[in-house]
């Protein structure tokens, strides 16, 4: 195991450093400063700005430090927020994006797995037909589109909820909602197309016709190997959700780390970008490693040397 971890870790350093490469490029081929769009700023002073945080230099220098400092942990500092560095706002941000993605997760898979799996206990039936309506919905509608209805008649039309800012267990609800309405669709649609799967394997039907409780059945046998898409699907959706869903966070003034990222782009905060980007991608990483050693705890059948040309 250690030397897989140790292989997933160097494959994992290289994507890195081509998101790194890819992002600060890009962000300086844009036309466009962080500084350009301050029109009251003279000229000289502008110059004297872009020569302190050394944008003046040539873009392979400037690539060249900033790695140097991204090494020791050094994420820079803030263009637009003054006195502030990029660990620093993660570091005051990111607690609050935790907290609303990890209501968000719970949401999404206490009802997400569920009704998966009475979907395929029912299947063709109405209880099938019950959840996949609604996670087609769930799929087809935007998470901004779910947030402004959920704003219109909780807050303005019935006044249950505040309408946006953060502070309260009351403010966590309405983009909780918001930001678990696809991930609790795709995981029922997920767990029900597994578990079919899994109840038409011949083991399924031995232990069926060998008399074994029927909840014994579904728990030992069916939903522990129907779980593994919705592990894999965790990944991704864990690491985006925590680092902060912009849209919904915008949406409801929620002070994340998401309202920071879009915040950033508008302002050509690179340091901001870059910086979150680097984060959201640690995340990722981390997320996806943490799900391949989660394998074979669920199943194990399956081996990490199995999965070793995954990254």
């Amino acid at each position: 195991m250690f030397n897989y971890i140790v292989r997933r870790l160097l494959y994992s350093l290289a994507a890195l450093l081509v998101v790194v490469t890819v992002t600060f490029l890009f962000m300086h081929i844009i036309p466009g400063g962080p500084f350009q769009r301050e029109k009251a700023l003279p000229e000289a002073i502008r110059k004297n700005i872009e020569a302190r945080y050394k944008l003046d230099q040539p873009l392979h220098i400037q690539y060249i430090d900033y790695l140097s400092h991204l090494i020791r942990g050094d994420l820079g500092p803030s263009y637009k927020y003054r006195g502030m560095t990029v660990n620093d706002i993660i570091r005051e941000r990111f607690p609050v994006s935790v907290e609303l993605g990890t209501v968000a997760i719970l949401l999404a898979l206490f009802l997400g797995i569920p009704s998966g799996i009475l979907a395929a206990l029912h299947q063709s039936k109405f209880p099938d037909y019950l959840v996949m309506f609604f996670s087609t919905i769930g799929i087809a509608m935007p998470s901004f589109v779910i947030g402004t209805l959920l704003m219109y008649f909780l807050s303005y039309k019935w006044g249950l909820l505040p309408s946006a800012t953060w502070g309260s267990p009351q403010h966590v609800i309405m983009p909780a909602i918001a930001l678990a309405g696809l991930p609790t669709a795709y995981i029922a649609r997920l767990t029900r197309s597994s578990m079919l799967e899994v109840l038409s394997q011949d083991y399924m039907k031995t232990a069926i016709a060998k008399g074994l409780p029927r909840r014994r059945i579904l728990w030992v046998h069916g939903i522990k190997n129907a779980i593994i898409p919705v592990v894999t699907y965790l990944g991704p959706l864990v690491a985006g959700i925590l680092t902060g869903s912009f849209v919904v966070e915008n949406i409801f003034a929620v002070p994340g780390l998401g309202k920071h990222y879009v915040t950033s782009i508008y302002n050509r905060d690179y340091t901001v970008i870059l910086g979150v980007t680097i984060f959201y991608c640690v995340l990722l990483i981390f997320m996806n490693l943490l799900v391949d050693l989660v394998y074979p705890l669920i199943d194990p059948r399956i081996k990490l040397a199995e999965r070793k040309e995954q990254v």
